[in-house]
């Protein structure tokens, strides 16, 4: 498992200063959140991985800005929209090879356009059979507001799905959504391939680590267990930390604690 952080943490900063600052931070683990289209363009890349090259930073999954256009583009009856989304997801799957991404976030569907479920599976094998000839995995992320927001719709994602179908665990969507972390990662096991992280408590859902109340060691132990490669990057909105220092102190904390489920399994 490795330790990392997403540049969506320090939105609104532009990303390649967003990228540079985790750098400069000794942070060498990432998560990419695009956007804008532009940050697509091949220039643009090549800077961001540029900058990943000379700070020996890794980043292991993307996310695209496009996550609200999906319900529409990619879930809606009408077939030439979804075409047109696979052709322009082309261009983020290249990008992600250069940068050695591995991991599309999907959002998909809304809560308030619905789609049955076989439609929805049809749909992300589709465009996760397209994203696997550039060596990318297609991941559902669970989100509130979205059909992937329940447990029981990601189960039925696995039963039709199988082996094709992967997940982001993003512990504050699941527990927006009356969820459990825990019970949903053992749930779907070896399924999850990344994870966003945060401390929840009465006093919020998206808290730095050791704010609130979340059995963090726990989820790491069960992580270890059934996705030992999964990367577990921190995703906290900017009115949730004071600055990067915040960041850098999870980011130790992560990688430490970790490194002891790591030591632990390997002695027992």
């Amino acid at each position: 498992m490795q330790a990392g952080v997403s540049t969506a943490c320090l939105y609104p900063q532009l990303l390649e200063e967003a990228l540079y600052d985790l750098a400069l931070n000794g942070i060498t683990h990432v998560e990419l959140f695009v956007n804008a289209d532009s940050e697509l363009r091949r220039p643009f890349v090549e800077n961001m991985a540029d900058i990943m090259e000379r700070f020996g930073v890794t980043c292991r999954a993307l996310h695209p800005f496009t996550a609200p256009s999906e319900p529409i583009m990619l879930f809606s009856q009408y077939e030439r929209r979804y075409t047109d989304m696979l052709d322009y997801y082309k261009r983020t799957f290249e990008a992600m090879q250069r940068i050695g991404a591995e991991i599309f976030i999907l959002h998909g569907s809304s809560v308030h356009n619905p789609v049955p479920v076989d439609f929805y599976c049809e749909r992300f094998y589709g465009l996760a059979q397209e994203a696997k000839k550039y060596g990318v995995k297609v991941a559902q992320e669970n989100v509130v507001r979205c059909q992937s927001g329940t447990l029981k719709f990601l189960r039925e994602m696995t039963l039709r799905l199988g082996g094709d179908v992967h997940f982001v665990l993003d512990t504050k969507q699941a527990v927006r959504a009356g969820e459990s972390p825990i019970e949903m990662l053992r749930a779907l096991g070896s399924h999850v391939v990344h994870v966003h992280i945060s401390d929840h408590s009465d006093k919020g859902d998206c808290l730095l680590l050791g704010s609130g109340n979340f059995r963090i060691r726990s989820f790491l132990e069960d992580l270890h267990t059934f996705s030992p490669e999964s990367s577990v990057v921190l995703e906290l909105y900017r009115a949730n930390f004071r600055g990067i220092s915040d960041l850098v102190s999870n980011y130790r904390m992560l990688s430490w604690m970790i490194s002891r489920v790591e030591k632990n399994a390997a002695e027992e």
